[in-house]
């Protein structure tokens, strides 16, 4: 793999170089500034680290998470009293853990109303004393682009849930729902199976019943009392206003979200896209861009950009763009302990959040799986003309987006395009 790469990186620089000496002394030069400016982070032109300046903050505050709730009426949307009155209050709320009627698991302990032993708040947070863990997600749903917010997610693993039922055999998969406002037709489920409950992959932290985001409290509207959190799944996986787990001898998903032709089994995948460029600019005048790159279960090694101008073709098999003129773009590094955003307590990464140093709080590595990072580059000036620029990642296994799963409804990883002018 590392030669694939190396001979990968050496065509891109010999095709970086053609690119740009197609216009002369001018693009040459431009070229060379724009690996000195990665080189020399400290030298930043002004126009570049201005957009940088502006950037959001890694962590999203969770009021500010897109909101792509289910449910009429949206269960967030219920008056206090209302959401006490069902159970969706950290008072009254309770979980029923059971075996699945119609492919029965053998529990011999079901945590029920019925009997009197349904998980409520308390005894959560009681698990929690010993068993609790924090890790950083990126919330992404399949069907959008962009994602919902970025956030530390603490909770119980649900494996230690699953041990309070005494479990004996005949468990092949756990699925879930929230509430649903009584209304049979308007059940969420999801579908895990029980070895992803039982074991973490490798890097991955565990699945959880998760009760706090960024160090506080579920909102309403971030699925309280308490949600499921999948590490590395998409957004529909993480079921909100979590009312019943139920462990089953299905062989098979059922998830809702298989209708409508949906990957239920795909991960996070690692893509980029632009947050700041100008739509028009003078001829051979720097271009400074900025964006973010979600880092899926495949990880994140680069972010390149390529402007073409517009008339210009590659061959044409190559739909995923991968003879173009691609340049690196700086990955910018994690922040300082203390700019994290989110609305954090102490504006600080909570102790004892999975791959982040305890001591330090800076992340054990940079780029991190399931998490977003921010890059920038300046782009040398053009002719005037009509331009489309893209951009993209390389994984950590170098594979250039949108492979090497390209395909729709398993989560967005087109490459991204932006019309820019350079105007006489």
């Amino acid at each position: 793999m590392a030669d694939s790469l190396e001979a990968f990186l050496a065509e891109h620089s010999r095709l970086s170089r053609r690119f740009f000496l197609r216009y002369g002394v001018a693009g040459a030069a431009a070229f060379t500034a724009v690996n000195q400016l990665q080189a020399k982070v400290q030298d930043r032109d002004p126009a570049l680290q201005q957009a940088i300046d502006q950037l959001e903050t890694n962590l999203t505050i969770p009021k500010s998470f897109r909101d792509v709730s289910r449910g009429n009426p949206k269960p967030h949307s219920l008056s206090e009293e209302k959401r006490k009155q069902v159970g969706l209050t950290r008072e009254t709320w309770s979980l029923e853990v059971i075996s699945d009627p119609e492919n029965k698991a053998r529990l011999g302990n079901p945590l029920t109303k019925e009997n009197g032993n349904a998980l409520d708040f308390e005894a959560l947070l009681k698990l929690g004393e010993k068993h609790a863990v924090r890790f950083s997600k990126v919330m992404t749903c399949l069907n959008i682009r962009n994602p919902l917010g970025t956030g530390v997610w603490e909770g119980v693993p649900l494996r230690e849930i699953l041990w309070l039922t005494k479990p004996r055999d005949n468990i092949r998969r756990v699925f879930y729902n929230g509430y649903h406002n009584d209304d049979p037709k308007q059940i969420f489920k999801s579908s895990l199976p029980i070895d992803r409950v039982l074991e973490d992959p490798a890097g991955l932290p565990p699945v959880i019943l998760c009760y706090k985001l960024n160090g506080q409290w579920l909102s309403p509207e971030r699925g309280a009392p308490v949600r499921m959190v999948v590490p590395e799944s998409y957004g529909f996986k993480n079921v909100k206003w979590l009312t019943h787990v139920y462990f089953s001898n299905l062989f098979h998903a059922n998830d809702t979200y298989a209708n409508g032709n949906n990957d239920i089994d795909s991960t996070l995948k690692t893509f980029a896209s632009t947050l700041s460029c100008p739509k028009q600019v003078k001829p051979l005048q720097p271009i400074p861009i900025t964006g973010y790159a979600q880092s899926g279960t495949a990880g994140l090694a680069k972010v390149q950009v390529w402007i073409q101008k517009n008339g210009e073709s590659l061959p044409d098999d190559d739909k995923y763009f991968t003879t173009a003129p691609w340049i690196d773009a700086e990955i910018l590094s994690a922040p300082a302990s203390d700019q994290w955003g989110g609305d954090l307590p102490d504006h600080k990464i909570p102790p004892e959040t999975i791959g982040f140093d305890n001591k330090t709080g800076k992340p054990n590595a940079w780029p991190m799986p399931l998490m977003k990072a921010h890059w920038a580059i300046l782009m040398p000036g053009l002719p005037a003309g009509k331009y489309t620029l893209r951009c993209r990642t390389i994984d950590a296994n170098g594979k250039a987006q949108p492979m090497p799963r390209p395909f729709r409804k398993s989560g967005h990883v087109s490459i991204e395009k932006k019309d820019l002018v350079v105007t006489a």
